[in-house]
């Protein structure tokens, strides 16, 4: 569903992503992970066109990542949400609602409203929203027009711990419906139980890309060890 082959992202002359390539099949969540300034929002910002690739190619379920067919198969949730101050929250969820042609929209927003406790919301003004809301708000306006690709950028930041089971709950029902999922996250509690495949980068380079089972064997970590203890492992300094 997703193809990055040889993905470069540079600013001067340092290389932020380092010539990466890996796909992600639907029915599958995968965690990427790696320590501050590994590349990882600056790869999904690429993939979703907040950023201009310096090399590489990019499709999504076949088409260029940059086209409107691709763009109709993804929702993006940014690390840092971000509303419009002068419509409210069930205005946002419209104003999407009619950007992707949702149908029975309403009943939709209704059920996403419920889910992140939104509905006594919903007439508040997005200026008005604090950090954790604006995140909710973010969710479910990425959730409404039912997505084939899901993007999350620390999703389960600002989030009150009702807000996050909910969440991990979602992403176990998007992925048995055959969505794909990418969630880039310092959590790695988070994401060790749901993800199927891990993602590690560190200095723009993909370091491991496997289960944890696997990744665990290849790099000869103990099978009691957590996927922290990978993780440290493979991107301390050397």
């Amino acid at each position: 569903m997703l193809d990055v082959n040889g993905l470069v992202k540079k600013y001067g002359k340092q290389n932020a992503v380092n010539n990466i390539t890996f796909q992600l099949d639907g029915g599958e969540v995968v965690g990427l992970l790696g320590p501050n300034g590994a590349g990882k929002s600056t790869t999904m910002k690429c993939i979703v066109g907040l950023l201009r690739k310096t090399a590489g190619e990019i499709t999504i379920g076949g088409h260029d990542h940059l086209s409107v067919a691709a763009k109709r198969l993804f929702s993006y949730i940014p690390e840092t949400p971000h509303v419009y101050d002068l419509l409210t929250i069930k205005e946002h969820l419209q104003f999407i609602a009619q950007a992707y042609s949702v149908k029975d929209w309403q009943a939709k927003a209704k059920e996403w409203m419920k889910l992140y406790d939104l509905t006594d919301k919903q007439d508040k003004l997005g200026r008005d929203l604090s950090k954790g809301m604006r995140q909710k708000v973010s969710i479910c306006c990425a959730l409404l027009p039912d997505p084939q690709v899901l993007f999350f950028d620390e999703p389960m930041i600002g989030l009150d711990p009702k807000a996050i089971k909910n969440t991990k709950r979602i992403f176990k029902e998007l992925k048995e419906k055959g969505k794909t999922i990418l969630v880039s996250t310092h959590l790695i509690d988070g994401v060790e139980n749901i993800a199927d495949r891990i993602m590690i980068m560190k200095d723009g380079n993909i370091i491991g890309n496997d289960t944890l089972t696997n990744l665990k064997a290849t790099f000869n970590s103990g099978a009691d060890s957590s996927l922290e203890d990978l993780f440290l492992e493979l991107t301390k300094d050397e």
